[in-house]
């Protein structure tokens, strides 16, 4: 019998890692994510498996707790083969090379203070470098597209489908033959909601013998797509007649490219004032770079805006900051700007720097458009946090905080449901990627709604599938 077991993403919504071990001897890992928030200290524990007994791994899409610890597994020994899209890994080798600055400059910056205090020899080195990232693009990759039924070998196959999450996001079908039958697992990956404004929507797939779903919004829904974008047209419109600005902290993959299409799309039909829009995230303009060069794969929105404008998410109001000096500049306009920058979850990125100058400003608005994990500057803040302290000072919230979270990538409850209603035949479901609570709470919906039993996967719980 073939096992599973999840060391990552596991009651908790980051780190997916999954490894399926077969009963021929092949292993097989699906992702291998950076854990975040108050689970990001486990990234520096071992991984629970040999990284050098790992004959495969499959990439669902790129964000960063999905690839976030590659160049670690690579690191500490894997020598198999990758298996993924193409688009994948260009977002990636973005995703983890900035994962790898960002932890060299907080290394050298707790390495300065411990050597103030003699203790510089107990201050935990980088997971990774730069150089570990590049090790990970000499490793044998497989380039896929979806439908497309690669053979892997010893009665091993893997098929990939559109998860409609980001650019080439991925369910997996995974097929092998155990005591002469063909049986099926399915990794749902990320699963996207019912918004096609850069991607289109998740593919059907009607069977499988075990299915790994994600969990991530299971507790509640969504509001519709047309209520957030009137609620976040409402919040620039108050915000700009009180002559302030926006902040929207936003994941550099997709949110970031769903935001600029509905931006333009608001500036061609005449509903947004005049004003500036910074892009002030340099690994989000790259982001933005790999999605035009792979606009084939985007929705007929996206493709419809290149062939009228020559360009998908230009437009006049919209601006460009990759350099630090033009970052700064923007601190000197007074009202009608709106800023998007990084981090996604505030735990870094030029949008800390935005919050020094604006946060304590009422006239000025914040505005979060994605899900924020236990633990980070985001949760807090969306939590009702009254005061946060940024670069040793005290900084008050006076900025209206608005969360609209029907701008994620992830489907809701609903959405979900209904996915998984379209299995013809499903016997197994192990539930995934999730914070606990809200994990039980969709097992409750799952047996309500579609009569089937599931199971709440523990960290490196054995499951026979």
């Amino acid at each position: 019998m073939a096992i599973l077991q999840s060391f990552g993403a596991a009651e908790t919504v980051t780190g997916s890692c999954h490894l399926l071990k077969l009963q021929n001897g092949i292993k097989i890992l699906v992702d291998c994510g950076l854990f975040q928030g108050y689970a990001e200290d486990r990234n520096h524990d071992a991984f629970g498996f040999e990284p050098k007994e790992i004959d495969f791994l499959l990439i669902t899409h790129g964000h960063l707790d999905h690839v976030g610890r590659i160049p670690k597994l690579v690191k500490e020994g894997f020598k198999g083969t990758i298996v993924t899209h193409s688009s994948t890994m260009d977002l990636a080798e973005i995703v983890m090379l900035d994962s790898a600055k960002l932890m060299k400059e907080s290394y050298n910056i707790s390495y300065k203070k411990a050597q103030r205090r003699g203790e510089e020899e107990e201050v935990t080195k980088p997971l990774y470098t730069e150089s570990d990232v590049e090790s990970v693009f000499r490793i044998p990759t497989i380039y896929t597209s979806y439908d497309e039924k690669i053979d892997l070998g010893n009665d091993v196959s893997v098929n990939f489908k559109n998860a409609g999450h980001i650019l080439d996001s991925a369910v997996i079908e995974l097929f092998f033959e155990e005591n002469g039958m063909i049986k099926k697992v399915v990794f749902s990956g990320d699963l996207g909601n019912d918004d096609e404004l850069v991607t289109p929507l998740p593919d059907i797939i009607e069977e499988a013998d075990s299915l790994l779903i994600e969990s991530t919004y299971g507790d509640r829904n969504h509001r519709s797509a047309k209520e957030s974008d009137d609620e976040l047209r409402q919040v620039i419109l108050e915000t700009f007649a009180k002559k302030g600005n926006v902040l929207i902290p936003s994941f550099a993959i997709e949110r970031t490219q769903e935001i600029l299409c509905l931006l333009k799309q608001m500036y061609n039909k005449g509903e947004l004032p005049e004003c500036q829009i910074f892009l002030d995230s340099p690994m989000a303009i790259r982001a933005t770079e790999v999605y035009k060069k792979y606009h084939e794969e985007l929705s007929e929105c996206c493709n419809e805006f290149l062939e009228r404008d020559g360009t998908i998410f230009d437009f006049p109001y919209l601006h460009y900051t990759p350099k630090a000096e033009d970052s700064k500049k923007i601190n000197e306009i007074k009202s009608h700007c709106i800023i998007i920058a990084g981090a996604g979850m505030c735990n870094g990125g030029r949008i800390l720097q935005h919050f020094k100058h604006r946060l304590w400003n009422d006239r000025n608005a914040l505005v979060f458009v994605g899900y924020q994990v236990e633990g980070t500057l985001g949760r807090y803040i969306v939590d009702g946090a009254k005061t946060i302290k940024l670069y040793g000072e005290e900084i008050v919230i006076k900025a209206k905080v608005h969360t609209i979270n029907s701008f994620s990538a992830h489907a809701d409850q609903n959405g979900l449901i209904d996915w998984m209603s379209k299995f013809k035949k499903l016997d197994n479901i192990f539930i995934v990627h999730g914070e606990r609570d809200k994990q039980e709470i969709f097992q409750q919906e799952i047996e309500k709604r579609l009569n089937k039993k599931s199971h709440i996967v523990k960290h490196e719980e054995k499951i026979g599938i």
